[in-house]
């Protein structure tokens, strides 16, 4: 049910409806709002999701005068419940559910900003926001690396004797124990990391939640090293470093750290990794090794479900539980 009763539309409006000739002052655009609660990763995210949107309801990517046509041009105000169901729909024909979702997701957090900015009414919202996501059950994307993967990746950094070498391993460790998000990684400063302890504090976690993790054996041995290979000055965790060796004091792309992982993961022969395979290994064998709430806590998930997807154990968790199980039963056969 997706409560749009009014009368559903086969057409996308026009765009002389849709677009503004000058986007809103910042303060009063919906999107603008929406865009600056999120983390510079879920942004860049979330504005190509916007922009999509746009575009599949009629808006023109590219203005008469040449200026190119963001989601900023976009009158998300006038956007009822049944615009919305067409959104779904069109997007749907070509995209996978989780993708529909997540755009989605963008419209219904630009649609609050204007309801907070009293841009719709009460009712106009409500019925908007509360269109049914695409439901679905489809296999989970990615994959999980395995112990001798991840040992490999580590090994030819530990090869490598340049700093590039150190760094790169400190930062694989990381992932591999910890599972932060890659925006995550790169948003770290020399004073997030405890090395007496092994704490680590992720500040620009998504959803701006602040979250402390930890890591120890070869994962803080890895850290250590870095730290003393960089030094521990005021700056950037994780920083460029030039082919001739020299560090450069500043902070790294999220983009950077995927190169990074892409170089070495070619070097030790794995194919087809990123940086959420990192991710989801991790939080899968953290779910293995401790408990849900736990993995929960240090991926920075605001809901369990969302840690549970990363679950990749399959029949092998059912088949631990089982020989778990026992009872006195002495067969008289």
């Amino acid at each position: 049910m997706t409560n749009a009763v009014d009368e559903p539309l086969t057409e996308a409006p026009g765009p002389d409806w849709l677009r503004l000739s000058e986007p809103l002052p910042v303060q009063r655009d919906p999107a603008a709002r929406y865009l600056a609660t999120l983390s510079e990763g879920s942004r860049r995210t979330m504005r190509g999701a916007l922009n999509r949107v746009a575009r599949v309801l009629g808006l023109d990517p590219v203005q008469t005068d040449g200026r190119e046509v963001t989601c900023r041009f976009f009158r998300w105000a006038e956007l009822r419940a049944r615009h919305v169901v067409l959104i779904r729909s069109r997007l749907l024909a070509e995209y996978a559910p989780a993708t529909v979702n997540k755009h989605l997701s963008a419209v219904r957090g630009t649609l609050r900003a204007a309801y907070e900015l009293q841009q719709m009414s009460g009712e106009d919202y409500h019925r908007a926001v509360t269109v049914e996501s695409v439901s679905a059950d489809p296999e989970p994307a990615g994959r999980l690396l395995s112990r001798q993967e991840i040992d490999g990746l580590l090994h030819v950094c530990t090869e490598d004797a340049s700093p590039a070498g150190a760094r790169d391993a400190a930062m694989i460790a990381l992932w591999a124990v910890a599972g932060p998000r890659r925006s995550e990684i790169v948003n770290l400063d020399v004073s997030d990391y405890d090395s007496k302890t092994g704490a680590v504090n992720i500040r620009a976690g998504r959803g701006r939640r602040e979250r402390m993790i930890y890591i120890a054996n070869g994962a803080k041995d890895a850290m250590d090293d870095w730290i003393e290979v960089r030094g521990d000055g005021y700056g950037p965790l994780f920083v460029p470093i030039h082919q001739t060796g020299k560090i450069r004091i500043s902070r790294m792309t999220p983009q950077a750290a995927y190169s990074i992982l892409r170089k070495r993961a070619n070097q030790t022969g794995i194919d087809s990794v990123c940086p959420h395979d990192m991710r989801r290994t991790a939080l899968s064998n953290l779910i293995d090794k401790t408990d849900l709430s736990t993995a929960q806590q240090i991926a920075g998930h605001a809901d369990p479900k969302t840690t549970a997807r990363y679950d990749r154990r399959g029949e092998q968790i059912k088949r631990a539980a089982a020989e778990a199980m026992t009872v006195s039963y002495h067969s008289q056969r």
